[in-house]
């Protein structure tokens, strides 16, 4: 799978991603301070799902109607790399063919696909 690891989801992130042979693009590692359009656009037109804990992207996604090929966002307690791992790991492991062209919205207890506009890709 493609990824684009948002700048505050960290490299450890996108180094485990990598370990597991996803492609993957690392906003901390290869282009700190991107801006979220920028960060967005690049997802959609690499075909990258996007992973953040940026919740400017549901803003961006729901209000703004900005495409995207995936996101999957964070909303941790406890923003660790670890954690972040432990939680990405669960998501693959059993939704790894159901992220593409969803917003993912993950918690340390829960996995919640959020509901997409039916006109959104038309």
């Amino acid at each position: 799978m493609r990824f684009l690891v948002d700048e505050c989801t960290g490299p450890a992130v996108a180094r485990w991603l990598r370990a597991l042979r996803h492609d993957v693009f690392s906003a901390y590692e290869e282009a700190r301070g991107m801006d979220d359009d920028d960060v967005i656009h690049k997802a959609f037109t690499e075909n990258r799902v996007l992973i953040t804990n940026d919740k400017d992207f549901g803003e961006k996604v729901y209000r703004e109607n900005r495409p995207h090929k995936g996101v999957v966002l964070l909303r941790l307690a406890d923003e660790r790399p670890a954690i972040k791992i432990g939680v990405l790991a669960r998501l693959l492991s059993v939704y790894t063919d159901r992220i593409p062209d969803q917003f993912v919205v993950v918690t340390e207890t829960k996995i919640r696909f959020a509901r997409m506009s039916p006109a959104k890709y038309m």
